[in-house]
């Protein structure tokens, strides 16, 4: 098989998975790649031979897993990472950087990440039908696109499924993890100007496909469960305090007065003000005869 294969330069941001490059390697005594940041995900299978990987975390600490024939290891975009081949038996691998809306929710089936990098197969053979998958996209430089393509979601499938370290959730279980990550995003920083991009951005998922993981689970758009969230807690101040509506409005993200007002009259049907004197709490105060 030959080296660094060519390169399939497609837009990931409407595509489930997309493959960018891929290629095979018996590499020489101590060869290695990094440190550097990755784009997309890039997985390497090791065929034989052992290597190590040093990858640092979100406070860039770093780690450092001994990888052997017959397991795999995952760069995840974003963080940096190292790798070098072992001064007396040098690896041998087969690798596929890759991307796509659901490249990040199959890595987290798989149970892969920055901080579990390594990949073990249930069995050898589990492994052996990985490696055949992967060898048949490394060799497909004659095949369409689609079939290409249709070989990237036959490894990942096995990927998912022979994992040892794959996680026992699967479908809406999936989204659900999705949601709860974003609603506390929301819950921690609701006083701010968020927007559902950044949303998106903090669940890594693309804009378009975080939304609809989002309404899946909440029944509701980000941007929705996120003006009745902010109209809720704007709803508690007005009757718990005196602050004036200028003040509430900025005390849930909205710096100017009309736009909360309109939000909340969305969400309520009243003007922050009625719905003060509807609902605010009678203040009782102690006068002391003189």
């Amino acid at each position: 098989m030959p080296d660094l294969l060519f390169s399939v330069f497609q837009n990931d941001r409407f595509m489930d998975l997309t493959i960018y490059q891929y290629g095979y390697e018996k590499c020489h005594p101590l060869h290695s790649f990094g440190p550097g940041v990755r784009n997309h995900h890039l997985f390497h299978y090791v065929i034989s031979g052992k290597g190590t990987l040093r990858a640092n975390d979100t406070e860039n600490n770093s780690r450092d897993f001994t990888v052997t024939g017959g397991s795999g290891f995952l760069i995840e975009p974003g963080y940096v990472n190292h790798y070098w081949a072992d001064k007396y038996d040098p690896w041998e691998y087969i690798w596929i950087e890759f991307g796509g809306m659901r490249a990040r929710e199959f890595m987290e089936a798989a149970g892969l990440s920055y901080a579990s990098p390594i990949y073990y197969p249930d069995t050898q053979e589990d492994g052996r039908k990985l490696l055949g998958e992967m060898t048949s996209i490394v060799n497909s430089d004659e095949s369409s696109y689609l079939s290409t393509i249709g070989h990237l979601y036959l490894f990942m499938d096995y990927l998912t499924r022979t994992s040892r370290s794959r996680k026992q959730m699967q479908g809406g279980r999936i989204s659900e993890f999705y949601a709860k990550e974003a609603v506390h995003f929301i819950e921690q920083n609701y006083k701010e100007n968020i927007t559902v991009e950044e949303l998106a951005k903090f669940c890594r998922l693309d804009r378009s496909y975080f939304g609809k993981v989002f309404k899946s689970v909440m029944g509701q758009s980000p941007q929705e469960f996120l003006i009745h969230y902010r109209m809720e807690k704007a709803a508690e101040l007005l009757v718990l305090t005196n602050n004036s509506v200028g003040d509430v409005g900025m005390a849930v993200g909205y710096a100017n007065s009309l736009h909360f007002s309109r939000a909340f009259k969305g969400v309520y049907g009243v003007s922050p003000r009625e719905y003060r004197q509807k609902y605010k709490l009678v203040e009782r105060s102690s006068k002391t005869k003189q």
